[in-house]
């Protein structure tokens, strides 16, 4: 695991891909990220595990042909307590030893009320204690610096929170923002609720800003007015786009560090190029030395 003088530690998270185009595309990524060692990568997981088997087939790839260490996501939503526990034990078989729990969203998606399973887990607590029972795996859930969406108030959404930490969580990778001080005064809540767990930030590179303030609504996160500023009147100019967008990411993260931040979990999107910036400016670079890793850029037969 590589970490650099300040202490700084990242980790990647990416989604399976849909087509082999899309699968050539985040393996490169995979590729050129790889060499920075993060502490782990993430492979989210679609609701009701509608992405099922493409993230198993993506986690199991990660284990067998790198030496990264993969999260699995897991969501709850539309299933039952047997289908979850299953794909916690098939992980498990497989040798993953890090699961990012997570509720779900209805599949409904915005604006849809959420429902458990009447047969299922009731929330992402119930499916942290559902994970410890079948195996001691390490679990990271989701925390919310401007609320979760469903969350009636910010109380709720603290109580929710020390729910998954009581029932076995060891991390809380948070939602992405773009105000730092909205992240700081969570934190200072979450302190003040008794919650000691690491409360690492998600950072959102900007690939696209069209897609990302569509992102932040349906996420309850705000999307501040000088952000939209800097995009203003590049709709049609993607080379400029990217160097705002490394810009601002890189503004926001060195401040994070200013201010005594050293754990980043980086929403990739499957494109390696702005994290991989972004890190380089932290200071992490490629071992000089490595051991093998993954050499294959395309889809597996």
């Amino acid at each position: 695991m590589q970490m650099n003088a300040r202490g700084i530690r990242v980790s990647f998270e990416f989604f399976p891909p849909r087509n082999p185009e899309m699968e050539q595309t985040l393996w490169q990524a995979i590729a050129r990220l790889a060499p920075l060692q993060p502490h782990f990568v993430s492979v989210t997981y679609g609701a009701g595990g509608s992405t099922r088997e493409r993230t198993h087939a993506t986690v199991k790839r990660i284990l067998t042909e790198t030496m990264l260490t993969p999260a699995a996501h897991l969501t709850c939503v539309a299933a039952t307590r047997t289908d979850v526990d299953a794909v916690v034990e098939a992980y498990a078989q497989a040798g993953v030893r890090h699961i990012v729990a997570l509720r779900g969203d209805p599949l409904g998606g915005v604006g849809e009320r959420y429902a458990p399973h009447p047969h299922g887990y009731r929330n992402a607590a119930d499916l942290v204690a559902g994970i410890k029972r079948i195996a001691n795996l390490e679990i990271s859930v989701s925390a919310y610096p401007e609320k979760h969406p469903d969350s009636t108030d910010v109380t709720a959404d603290l109580d929710m929170l020390k729910g998954k930490v009581d029932a076995g969580a060891s991390r809380a990778i948070t939602q992405f923002f773009f105000e730092n001080d909205l992240y700081f005064r969570y934190l200072d809540r979450v302190r003040a609720a008794g919650i000691a767990i690491p409360i690492v930030p998600g950072i959102l590179p900007v690939q696209n800003f069209r897609q990302t303030r569509n992102f932040a609504a349906r996420a309850g996160a705000s999307v501040p007015g000088w952000l939209a500023a800097r995009f203003d009147g590049l709709d049609d100019d993607p080379a400029t786009r990217k160097l705002i967008a490394a810009a601002v990411a890189a503004e926001q993260v060195l401040d994070l560090v200013e201010r005594g931040v050293t754990e980043f979990h980086f929403y990739t999107m499957n494109r390696a190029d702005l994290a991989y910036a972004i890190c380089h400016l932290l200071g992490l670079r490629p071992d000089p030395n490595p051991a093998p890793r993954l050499a294959a850029t395309e889809p597996a037969q």
